[in-house]
């Protein structure tokens, strides 16, 4: 716990510091929902194919999935997702004339959730 997924467009990849942005929303994570750092995982996914709207040229996407375990506020869940946005501002330089588009949201993991490590 956390786990964390993020969703970018193929044409980021070089213009996207995934490790550094993994490291500060981890912080983040930590000081506003009081999650162990250690504990904080990210996975990142390519994603080839979008579209917006009718079009399928000059859009990129980022969107970032954070589960955590069941008991923050909505107000702290709130709070994670506009760090997550700002973050990637910092992290996510595209290429001039592409159009980025960002999103992200925070929910519990279901109650079933287990990890395992070792």
């Amino acid at each position: 716990m956390p786990q964390i997924t993020v969703d970018y467009s193929a044409p980021l990849a070089d213009d996207f510091d995934r490790p550094g942005f993994a490291k500060a929303l981890h912080t983040a994570v930590a000081d506003i929902a009081g999650a162990k750092p250690p504990a904080c995982k990210t996975r990142f996914r390519r994603t080839e194919d979008i579209v917006v709207g009718p079009d399928t040229e000059g859009h990129a996407l980022v969107h970032v999935h954070i589960a955590l375990l069941a008991g923050r506020t909505e107000e702290t869940k709130a709070r994670l997702t506009e760090t997550a946005l700002e973050l990637l501002r910092q992290y996510v330089k595209p290429s001039q004339g592409l159009a980025l588009h960002t999103s992200a949201e925070v929910r519990d993991l279901d109650p079933s959730y287990r990890k395992s490590e070792g």
